[in-house]
């Protein structure tokens, strides 16, 4: 079990503590909500956690099958709704690997990106969009 203690801030603003380790962070609606835009939303946290969770996993799998992947980059793409209730519609997550491994353990690292505890956690409503690039 991990702890998140929030504090609201006013101006639609918040603060977050991670409870095991006490790093803060600040989120603050967007611009197209009320907000004045100057840290994540709730919603960019979200497209945030997708893809750092799938880059992990990948992570995991990959230090088993002794391939380095160093130097991955991961573009994610939030698309809101255009209609009510404000929700996120889309996420674009895109994979720009500077290594190209064997097709089985390509396959591997890929799938366990797809199974990752945030991609099985978001609501099926929510479109993802994945795209690997390998040895770019």
């Amino acid at each position: 079990m991990v702890k998140i203690d929030l504090e609201y801030l006013g101006d639609l603003r918040m603060q977050a503590q991670h409870g095991p380790s006490g790093v803060q962070l600040h989120t603050d609606a967007p611009v197209d909500n009320q907000g004045k835009g100057e840290s994540f939303s709730p919603t960019d946290l979200v497209a945030t956690g997708l893809g750092a969770c799938m880059a992990t996993i990948m992570g995991i799998v990959a230090r088993r099958q002794d391939v380095d992947l160093r130097g991955m980059q991961v573009e994610v793409e939030k698309i809101m709704s255009q209609d009510t209730p404000r929700r996120i519609a889309t996420l674009k997550v895109n994979f720009r690997i500077p290594v190209k491994p064997e097709a089985d353990k390509i396959q591997a690292l890929e799938n366990a990106a797809h199974t990752c505890p945030v991609a099985k956690s978001l609501h099926p409503d929510i479109r993802v969009e994945t795209h690997f690039t390998w040895g770019n």
